[in-house]
């Protein structure tokens, strides 16, 4: 079923992203979160993809895992920075032959120490690229990402809010967000959206703050502020990483709690392949 027609018939559930793994003692723990986590009905699973194309066929064995599970609704995610579009085309053939029916689109991070890369020396340079590709292949719900504190590359709320609303014109169904430990940024993102006239579901991505010096490499590179006082809380329990995970995840339960008190029930977590987080946070939050 197409995720869009699943959030017009359920507003509340979970939602999980996975990704791909590098051995097969990854590939094990995967299905072992797997077969975890779908006790809890989710509304959709995802898979990440590797940056510029890499790692494509750790995504389709991850993909063909997920699909082993016959109750789950899975979503490849799709990036297209350095694909060509007879490659995108023949990964969608044959995923539409597998019977997938959702792609999440994303443009994907240009290669690591490259300070002048040519988005536009591409098939594909950005997002709605991709999402225009994809509407025309008629097939796929698609989902896009948004951004509660902006795009790092944007150089405003304004343009990052309008670049959001051109993917969605090109055919987005759906987005989840990017990672933010603040719900004001979400809030404030929805204001923005709503201001813009958009009014596609948007998932708040929630991503457990387990581990703070990890999670502060996430946050430089994707623009999401953790709040000072947890940020301090945490560095004074490193070297105590058990403490600093209870700390971490007492956070995240009162995140999610304070979004479903504030109406917002349907939660898309970035699960890291650690099922026992994950499981903690929904036991204290149903």
């Amino acid at each position: 079923m197409k995720i869009s027609q699943i959030l017009k018939n359920k507003d509340q559930g979970v939602c999980f992203e996975f990704f791909p793994a590098r051995t097969e003692k990854g590939r094990k723990s995967l299905a072992n979160t797997i077969g975890i986590l779908k006790d809890y009905k989710p509304l959709y699973v995802s898979m990440t993809y590797g940056a510029g194309g890499g790692g494509q066929g750790r995504t389709k064995d991850a993909v063909s895992l997920l699909l082993e599970t016959k109750e789950l609704e899975v979503m490849p995610h799709l990036t297209c920075l350095g694909a060509q579009c007879t490659a995108i085309k023949e990964l969608l053939d044959e995923y539409k032959d597998k019977g997938i029916e959702n792609i999440m689109a994303l443009r994907g991070d240009p290669p690591q120490g490259v300070n002048d890369f040519d988005f536009t020396q591409n098939d594909f340079s950005y997002a709605i690229d991709l999402v225009k590709t994809l509407k025309a292949y008629g097939s796929f719900c698609i989902g896009v990402a948004v951004y509660p504190e902006g795009h790092i590359e944007a150089a405003s709320l304004e343009q990052d809010m309008e670049h959001a609303k051109q993917k969605i014109d090109a055919g987005a169904d759906f987005a989840v967000t990017q990672m933010f430990f603040d719900n004001k940024y979400y809030y404030s993102l929805m204001d923005r959206m709503h201001k813009k006239g958009i009014d596609i579901p948007v998932l708040p991505g929630i991503l457990p703050l387990t581990d703070v010096e990890k999670v502060k490499q996430f946050a430089s590179i994707c623009r999401a502020t953790i709040p000072k006082h947890i940020e301090e809380k945490m560095q004074r329990a490193i070297g105590q990483p058990q403490e600093m995970e209870k700390i971490g995840i007492d956070f995240t339960i009162e995140q999610c709690r304070q979004l479903i008190k504030n109406g917002i029930k349907r939660l898309h977590f970035f699960t890291l392949n650690k099922p026992q987080i994950i499981t903690k946070i929904l036991e204290a939050v149903k």
